[in-house]
């Protein structure tokens, strides 16, 4: 039996219950109102408005250049869609590291303007002031380690991180860190399996993986490429579960044969006077 009703509103409390029942939390992207609805009705637990807006939406190669304007926007349409999951919208590089001021500012604006629940920072020690900040205006935060895209520069690569111990330890200092800031989740991005399970068991609050194995608290995928939407990205911890492409490839395809061919519209799709 869940820990939750299947029409009870899913909230940061919501997600620590379900740590401690041992149940597995589900989180998925959305960027715009008709998806999200579906994603929303279907029964994921966290709606992730993800600056992979960047990505999938914008074409861009990099989380980067999305703007706090952008993220407001989309999460704008993603909020007028959602019901019962928790809606968490990550702040986009530049509006919190190292200024824990502008941080809280742009907080309260994605909170305010697009009614989110809960924002969503990368980094550990390094951002650790911003998140207290943000905190203290009782603004729930969700952390991110690991794979941070936003420093995609620093890194200079995606592949996974922290298989040293030296950056393993930082890692689990990190969560720890995070967990004592008040952070109600945290993702763990590409990194081993091993540590993402140390991590989970290190600390009380729920760990979401991507690319992080089983033994954390929940997964999360970006909803394009789950659905094959996005054919061009191909991570070994990505599971495709419809090949959406090939499909509306298909149907665009029949429909401009269709209109070509002057068999749409027919009798039936047409209006007498």
């Amino acid at each position: 039996m869940s820990v939750y009703g299947e029409a009870r509103k899913v909230t940061t409390h919501t997600l620590l219950e379900m740590k401690r029942a041992g149940e597995k939390i589900t989180m998925l992207t959305a960027y715009d109102y008709s998806l999200a609805k579906l994603v929303d009705q279907a029964g994921v637990d966290v709606i992730l408005v993800g600056d992979s807006a960047s990505n999938v939406m914008a074409g861009q190669a990099t989380t980067v250049p999305m703007t706090l304007e952008h993220m407001i926007y989309h999460a704008q349409c993603v909020e007028r869609a959602v019901d019962r999951a928790l809606l968490v919208v990550d702040m986009p590089f530049g509006t919190y590291q190292g200024n824990s001021r502008q941080a809280l500012d742009s907080a309260i604006r994605i909170m305010k303007e697009a009614s989110g629940h809960a924002v969503k920072l990368e980094g550990g020690a390094e951002i650790v002031e911003s998140v207290q900040r943000i905190l203290t205006a009782g603004i729930p935060v969700m952390g991110h380690l690991g794979l941070t895209p936003q420093s995609i520069y620093k890194f200079g690569t995606y592949s996974v991180r922290a298989k040293e111990e030296e950056e393993a330890k930082k890692l689990i200092a990190d969560a720890q860190l995070l967990e004592e800031a008040g952070c109600f989740a945290i993702v763990l991005e590409k990194i081993p399996r091993e540590l993402a399970e140390r991590v989970s068991k290190a600390i009380g609050i729920p760990t979401i993986g991507i690319g992080a194995g089983p033994g954390v608290d929940g997964q999360v995928l970006v909803l394009h490429d789950l659905l094959g939407i996005t054919m061009d990205f191909s991570p070994r911890f990505l599971r495709r579960y419809m090949n959406l492409a090939e499909g509306i490839d298909q149907a665009i395809k029949s429909y401009c044969t269709d209109v070509r061919s002057g068999s749409f519209p027919n009798e039936d799709e047409s209006y007498a006077s």
